[in-house]
């Protein structure tokens, strides 16, 4: 018997049967995992399993080579209270889609964990999530071995006015350096450099062309996947909400 229990975010569930579901979690210690839940499809479950939700859960399998069962379900953070926001739940759907299709099954990624939980979290109280949701994918891109350089101009090595990213190297350029170039390059909006600029208008869509750019070619494409259908729901709910 194989058991363990702790803090994990729920992915996503499907139906199993006529009264089970099988849910796939991301969990802190164990990574992305799934497991059966009884009575899984019944209307006291079903609100446990929506994605997004932080729980606490216990996990246990009688063997390695047989999918385990979850136990127990408690939530810690619901999404409820941004059922009402369309682009909130395009944003949670949407990473919860991105950590499923690029997520290895069953390896312990704490620090992602942690910051899709404040991802998560700061949508209820926070105006700037949509910069958090930016920097959160540019962490993914971190975690999945494509991080972006943007510790120096690559053209001349100066630290200072870094505004410009190269689509190929994924390395930042100067303007000055930059600008007989900057038809080819990407936008580098600030506050992926320092979280406490401000935010001005238009960077958040060059923040998700930044990150989409790079998650689409670098590692979605490896894995012959396309960007979740979520994505481009998100960025017309965040544009029709006036925070684009």
């Amino acid at each position: 018997m194989q058991a363990w229990e702790g803090d994990a975010i729920t992915l996503f569930a499907r139906r199993h049967s006529e009264n089970d579901a099988i849910l796939e979690v991301f969990s802190k210690t164990c990574g992305r995992i799934s497991g059966y839940v009884f009575g899984g499809t019944g209307r006291n479950k079903r609100a446990f399993l929506e994605p997004g939700q932080i729980v606490n859960i216990a996990w246990e399998t009688k063997s390695p080579s047989f999918m385990g069962t979850f136990s127990r379900i408690e939530t810690l953070v619901s999404i409820t209270s941004i059922m009402h926001d369309a682009a909130c739940l395009c944003a949670v759907k949407c990473a919860c889609e991105l950590l499923h299709d690029i997520l290895p099954q069953e390896m312990e990624i704490s620090p992602l964990f942690e910051a899709t939980r404040i991802l998560i979290e700061s949508m209820a109280h926070d105006p700037n999530w949509p910069a958090i949701y930016v920097r959160w994918e540019a962490g993914l891109l971190a975690h999945s071995g494509f991080g972006l350089d943007l510790t120096e101009c690559a053209l001349t090595g100066v630290k200072d006015d870094l505004i410009w990213i190269s689509p190929k190297t994924g390395r930042a350029a100067s303007r000055e350096a930059g600008e007989p170039f900057k038809e080819k390059l990407l936008a580098l909006p600030r506050f992926l450099i320092d979280p406490d600029s401000q935010i001005e208008t238009g960077d958040i869509a060059d923040g998700l062309a930044l990150t989409g750019w790079f998650l689409d070619r670098d590692v979605l494409g490896q894995g012959q996947m396309t960007m979740p259908e979520t994505r481009a729901r998100l960025i017309y709910a965040l544009g029709k909400a006036g925070k684009l």
